[in-house]
């Protein structure tokens, strides 16, 4: 007999399941075991001293394998499907399962964040859990699919360099053979390069940033989708991260309505505004929020979502100061440079780019970087490379906001941040 997958249960199906013991309700001579496999969770009935005495070896998450018919049923139970159980005619143990370290079927009990990571690969068995990564995958594949409509061809792009791609010490050291390198805090320099002999290109990159910082907001090891394209200013780039975020969430609430509820979450899709960065000084001071010179603070992004609740707010005509080298200067200290912010947080920067050897040799000199450090970066502009710009847009940050969540380890399988490099 061929598998069946819980979701595909029918009323008076023969079945053979597997799964993981979700929950166990052994009342003597009747007993109730909640399967759980990839696809959903069902109320399985058990009765008869043989199935009976199998009910007693059984612990929660034990991987087992169920034959059955199924039935019609009211079952009112959370995660549970409602209106099928399976009448259980064989169970066996596949893999008996020791005492768990963490509580798995019961939400109501809060086990810390640190001890939960400590168990993920048994923490993403949990409803709420795995509802996260369910929607991060397809919010992935949602990334991909609307750049592969756009004409974008999809890269790899290396980890290792040898000098930092955005200036500042921030980086991870290693030795590689006889050399120092570092791990790469952006795949920006490779990607303009591409974009300026391919036009479009993309990809999901990780970056390592080592920053001594330990907020719910930021890792040191992170996860970016990046867009290049050329021919193409600030403007047009914005549009296209615009119609990408749009379709992202699009594709969450189309597939994702069940997961939704379970994280208790209400999704719209966004609105979008446009602003230039003096715009939005003169409204922080009259709203009497704080902005740093060449920068938005927290408190400006959060106001900004109070302001314009469900809105992709860009702005754009940044201060050059507050912009890395690679983005054009547009003249009276202003860049081609933008931000996104987005549910009170910033979930992208981007820009036009400089394509002129010259005036990127500037802005490096200017910001302490030596050009001898980017020569191959540096020359790959002297061919014919036309004015171009792009976006990063952070993986987990863009999950954490879209579904609510507080901190964004819990948005990561396997964070890493200053303490944590295990499991």
């Amino acid at each position: 007999m061929e598998r069946t997958y819980i979701k595909d249960l029918k009323e008076g199906q023969e079945v053979l399941l597997n799964g993981w013991a979700y929950d166990i309700r052994d009342l003597n001579k009747l007993a109730f075991v909640s399967l759980r496999d990839m696809t959903g969770i069902v109320q399985c009935v058990l009765k008869g001293e043989e199935l009976m005495a199998k009910v007693k070896e059984l612990t929660i998450e034990s991987a087992v394998e169920i034959k059955g018919i199924v039935k019609v049923a009211n079952v009112k139970a959370d995660f549970l499907r409602s209106d099928v159980e399976v009448v259980v005619s064989e169970i066996n143990i596949i893999s008996k399962a020791e005492r768990l370290p963490i509580q798995i079927n019961d939400q109501n009990v809060e086990t810390e964040l640190s001890t939960r990571l400590d168990n993920r690969f048994l923490d993403i068995r949990k409803p709420k859990v795995k509802a996260i990564f369910e929607i991060q995958s397809t919010m992935l594949q949602a990334y991909r699919e609307f750049l592969i409509k756009e004409g974008a061809m999809e890269a790899i792009f290396p980890s290792i360099i040898g000098a930092s791609s955005e200036g500042g010490t921030e980086l991870f050291k290693a030795k590689y053979f006889e050399r120092e390198v570092f791990l790469s805090q952006s795949c920006q320099l490779y990607k303009q390069m591409l974009a300026c002999s391919l036009e479009k290109v993309f990809t999901v990159f990780s970056v390592w940033r080592a920053e001594k910082h330990n907020t719910s907001r930021h890792l040191n090891e992170a996860r970016q989708y990046d867009y290049e394209e050329a021919f193409c200013d600030e403007f047009k780039v914005m549009g296209v991260l615009d119609r990408c975020v749009k379709y992202i969430i699009e594709k969450v609430l189309e597939k994702h309505e069940n997961e939704l509820k379970i994280l208790n979450v209400e999704l719209k899709v966004p609105k979008s505004k446009y602003f230039k960065f003096s715009e939005v000084k003169e409204l922080m001071e009259k709203k009497k929020v704080p902005m740093e010179g060449h920068d938005l603070s927290n408190d400006a992004e959060k106001k900004l979502d109070e302001l314009y609740p469900d809105t992709i707010v860009f702005v754009h005509d940044w201060p050059i100061e507050g912009k890395p080298f690679y983005i054009m200067p547009k003249g009276k200290g202003l860049s081609g440079g933008f931000d996104a912010i987005y549910k009170g947080m910033e979930i992208a920067s981007g820009g036009q780019r400089v394509h002129i050897p010259k005036i990127l040799e500037k802005q490096l000199k200017e910001r302490d970087l030596d050009p001898k450090n980017f020569k191959s970066y540096i020359d790959s502009f002297r061919f014919g490379a036309p004015p171009h710009a792009g976006f990063g847009m952070g993986v987990e940050r863009l999950t954490m906001l879209i579904l609510g969540i507080q901190n964004i380890r819990e948005v990561v399988l396997f964070p890493r941040d200053r303490t944590r490099i295990t499991p």
